[in-house]
């Protein structure tokens, strides 16, 4: 009887040692994850993503949905429309969201700095809604502009529909958009971050600590937020800083907490010693509006429009030469927004600047004597933006399809004056908005902007004085009700 043998392929063992230690380590990665992981981990100086599983895939933010509302408190901050002093109100609708919360009753009131610290730490859903309802009007409205603003940051896939992560039919996320928004917080508000690594918060006689157990326990993790609901899974967004090193990491879906952190520190051990140690050349994340500290010197005049001189006599306010020069083509450009008041307040610097200080700083005019008819009887046309300086007549077809009309008609309205003179009108804005504190560029109102419209009637020009972009009829008219009240004359009206 005839034998066979066979010969078994011989392996080293070192060879065998990594194919066994490869292999476990792929299936603790995601043993534990589940079906809802999704990570990713951002080189927060270049931007090169250093790892990514379905990070592109879309989940339920959970509470990281608060980072975009601070995100926007922080910029309300910076342009000041809001103080870290100003009360914010709770609702009856703010205190019967769900925890976790603080359990404000209806009525009372949170500062702005101690809502900032209750979302950080605590993660309060009352005080999110509450927010909402302050800076937008609605948690309906401050949504829009949260899926607006993550948007114009990149976050392609993301679409808000609360301010404080509760589950809500369309509300998602990715991963990727997560880590952009962790870089953007850090990038345009650096004197604001600092509140994300807040370890302990006091709000009358209790303490609450913060839900990010990474803070103090791995080195170089600064913040930024966790979220759990029972659709999303454990989320964690982390920053961290180490040596010349910084990275942005995100965990989403994780089983429990514990697996969450324990996934994010071995993403960050892994994964930061990838990150470069070169310096930080440029923003990852384009900011959408210039912050009222930036230096003249380091701005870009716009190309658009002819350069302002250097006059040594002048009438006209710097504002009003700076924006006719450079706002109104930009203004009026599919896909491009009006020049911020901080931009302008730039521009006018950098003018300054390049005329060796000698540029004139014009002093406001008088008013001229109001006609309360003519203001009550004018009717709206358009509704966005400072007008060019060509005059609309009677005549005109008012059933032009241009690119103005198309891209700026409709809105509420409030007129509150129509005159001869251009800064006149510009000054009576400005006055009218001193006198109503309430009427900031960003306030329960709206997104609220100045607004001129010239119009020439019986063989002269006249200017309207309007604010425009309230979200509601109401809000318009409540708007209009409180300046009658300081006495200002005013008329809502529909774009």
């Amino acid at each position: 009887m005839r034998t066979h043998s066979f010969k078994i392929p011989r392996f080293s063992a070192r060879v065998v040692t990594i194919a066994i230690f490869t292999f476990m380590a792929f299936a603790v990665t995601f043993a534990h994850a589940g079906p809802k992981y999704a990570g990713i981990v951002m080189d927060a100086k270049t931007g090169k993503i250093l790892y990514s599983h379905k990070a592109n895939n879309t989940r339920y933010p959970a509470s990281l949905t608060k980072m975009m509302t601070l995100y926007l408190v922080f910029e309300a901050l910076d342009q000041g429309t809001i103080t870290k002093k100003t009360r914010i109100r709770i609702s009856k609708y703010a205190a019967s969201k769900p925890p976790s919360k603080l359990g404000i009753k209806p009525g009372r009131t949170i500062s702005a700095e101690q809502a900032i610290y209750s979302l950080v730490t605590k993660s309060a859903n009352d005080v999110a809604t509450a927010i909402a309802e302050h800076m937008g009007g609605s948690e309906r409205n401050f949504a829009a502009r949260m899926t607006k603003r993550a948007r114009q940051l990149g976050m392609h896939r993301t679409t808000f529909r609360n301010a404080s992560g509760l589950t809500a039919k369309g509300q998602v996320t990715t991963a990727k958009d997560m880590a952009l928004l962790g870089v953007a917080l850090r990038e345009h508000y650096p004197k604001y971050y600092h509140y994300f690594s807040t370890r302990l918060f006091k709000y009358g006689k209790r303490k609450y600590g913060n839900h990010n157990r990474l803070l103090g326990n791995v080195k170089g993790v600064d913040g930024i937020k966790t979220g759990y609901t029972r659709a999303s899974g454990f989320n964690l967004v982390s920053s961290v800083q180490r040596g010349k090193r910084s990275i942005v990491a995100v965990v989403l879906g994780g089983k429990s907490g514990k697996s969450r952190n324990a996934q994010m520190k071995k993403l960050i051990s892994t994964h930061l010693k990838k990150a470069t140690r070169k310096s930080k050349r440029s923003l990852l994340v384009a900011r959408i509006n210039l912050p009222s500290n930036q230096l003249a010197s380091s701005i870009v005049l716009p190309k658009l429009g002819p350069m302002p001189v250097f006059r040594a006599q002048i009438d006209d306010p710097a504002r009003l030469r700076i924006e006719q020069a450079h706002v109104a083509s930009i203004a009026y450009a599919p896909n491009e927004q009006p020049l911020s008041k901080n931009s302008v307040s730039a521009i006018r610097n950098k003018l300054i600047m390049l005329n060796n200080s000698r540029a004139p700083i014009p002093q406001q005019k008088q008013v001229k004597k109001i006609d309360a008819v003519l203001t009550a009887s004018i009717k709206p046309k358009v509704a966005v933006g400072l007008v060019p300086a060509t005059p609309r007549t009677p005549n005109n077809n008012t059933n032009s399809k241009s690119s103005e009309n198309r891209v700026f008609s409709g809105g509420w309205q409030v007129q509150i004056a129509a005159v001869p003179n251009q800064t006149d009108a510009l000054l009576l804005l400005s006055k009218t908005r001193k006198k109503m504190p309430n009427l900031a560029n960003t306030s329960k109102y709206g997104e609220i902007h100045d607004y001129l419209e010239p119009i020439v009637k019986n063989g002269g020009t006249l200017y309207r004085a309007r604010f425009a972009g309230f979200y509601s009829k109401k809000l318009a008219r409540s708007a209009c009700k409180a300046m009658k009240k300081r006495k200002i004359s005013c008329l809502a009206l529909k774009g």
